[in-house]
């Protein structure tokens, strides 16, 4: 089992945030929403409240998390890319050879970073331009070694997939996918 930790910050796109959740969870994963903000209910961008798990800094230890997930919308992906310990934490995760995931805007997190350097990644047209030193992809997924992104709402459901198999292999996600009917 992973131990992902999911950053919600007001103005994130609930789809890109929940659907993976949901897909992660069902296939047998240790998931934790983690609010950026200074209160655990995070504002979506669809004006939507969400209760996050934890509150940043509630969370004692991040070394053991597998995966982070960041998702998009905005100003959500511009608060995570303004959270002064996220990007600290980011930097560590990346130190230890962890995975990443980010879906729309929140590419341009690790891009601004120089994480996704010598990379190929994906996001929400128009912000490529912050994939500093990545190749753009326009995939709807893209995978690149620890690195797993996403160009936008419509990918949220193909993203969560991604991700899981990544963990628990092609035969479970196919499982999975064939009891939730997804045929895409």
């Amino acid at each position: 089992m992973a131990k992902i930790y999911v950053f919600l910050a007001d103005g994130f796109e609930l789809i890109e945030a929940m659907a993976p959740v949901d897909i992660l969870r069902r296939g047998g994963q240790e998931v934790t929403t983690v609010s950026i903000m200074d209160r655990r209910t995070v504002m979506s961008a669809q004006q939507q409240e969400v209760l996050a798990d934890a509150l940043f800094s509630e969370v004692t230890d991040f070394g053991n998390a597998d995966w982070l997930i960041l998702p998009g919308g905005m100003p959500g992906a511009e608060h995570l890319c303004n959270h002064d310990a996220l990007r600290e934490l980011l930097y560590e995760h990346d130190a230890h050879d962890r995975h990443f995931a980010a879906i729309c805007a929140a590419p341009m997190v690790l891009g601004r970073i120089g994480l996704l350097s010598g990379h190929r990644a994906t996001c929400y047209p128009g912000f490529e331009k912050f994939l500093l030193d990545a190749t753009y992809t326009a995939e709807p997924v893209t995978i690149d070694d620890r690195f797993t992104t996403a160009y936008g709402p419509g990918a949220a459901l193909a993203f969560g997939y991604a991700i899981l198999q990544q963990i628990v292999g092609e035969e479970a996600v196919a499982a999975l996918k064939s009891g939730m009917m997804y045929k895409g």
